[in-house]
């Protein structure tokens, strides 16, 4: 039993490191042995629970190699439309996020004209591609009580669904969630960290439209 724990760590690790398989083999690689529980431990070992949440997703096999390769080329115009953005292309799903230092005011949830209009890019394709789900997590920084930052990561995650909402995609596809302060990206010791705590991170990853046709997809090319 043990022996089957570690190797299906290193799979895992494997897919999220080896720098010799591009992004769609890691996915494949994943769904071997992936799942929700496996997927939040190995985010908090990453220290990143939205890789873990990708992880917690994917399909593997044939078919989460189709699912990989229409990632790939979905991330690659998200780079290319919204360059302000940290883009990163996990298993069979992506993770984005604003690099502006500033997302939110001290104590604010309301979007600032700049992130309305880069958020609206990100709008513009995610309607060009229906078929995934969106996970949009809040976050904030540890000035202030736990209780408040909770309410007001959460309310963060509901700001940018409900502009996501106003742009044209379906509610059905979004699902907004707050963590409060804690899971900081950097250190909460400077102002500089403080503020890009304050963020807003996209977790996209495959509906269950998408996996249908990856999977017929990869019936008829003979994967499995």
């Amino acid at each position: 039993m043990y022996f089957k724990q570690l190797l299906f760590l290193g799979i895992i690790s494997c897919s999220l490191a080896c720098s010799s398989a591009n992004k769609t083999q890691k996915g494949a690689a994943i769904g071997g042995a992936g799942g929700a529980a496996a997927g939040a431990i190995i985010g908090r070992v990453a220290g990143n629970t939205a890789i873990g949440a990708v992880i917690g997703a994917v399909v593997g096999g044939a078919t989460g190699a189709v699912i990989g390769r229409r990632m790939d080329k979905q991330a690659e115009e998200i780079k290319k439309q919204v360059p302000t953005a940290k883009v990163d292309r996990v298993g069979e799903g992506i993770v984005i996020e604003f690099s502006d230092k500033v997302l939110f005011g001290y104590g604010k949830s309301d979007l600032t004209s700049a992130d309305r209009q880069n958020i609206g890019k990100l709008t513009d394709i995610l309607t060009k591609y229906p078929d995934t789900d969106v996970e949009i997590r809040g976050h904030t920084d540890n000035k202030g009580a736990v209780a408040f930052n909770q309410t007001l990561s959460e309310q963060r995650a509901s700001s940018v669904k409900n502009y996501l909402v106003s742009g044209g995609i379906s509610s059905s596809r979004l699902n907004s969630v707050g963590f409060g302060e804690s899971q900081p990206k950097v250190s909460n010791d400077t102002e500089d960290g403080r503020a890009q705590n304050r963020r807003v991170e996209f977790v996209i990853t495959a509906n269950n439209k998408m996996k249908t046709d990856a999977s017929n997809e990869a019936a008829k090319s003979g994967g499995h």
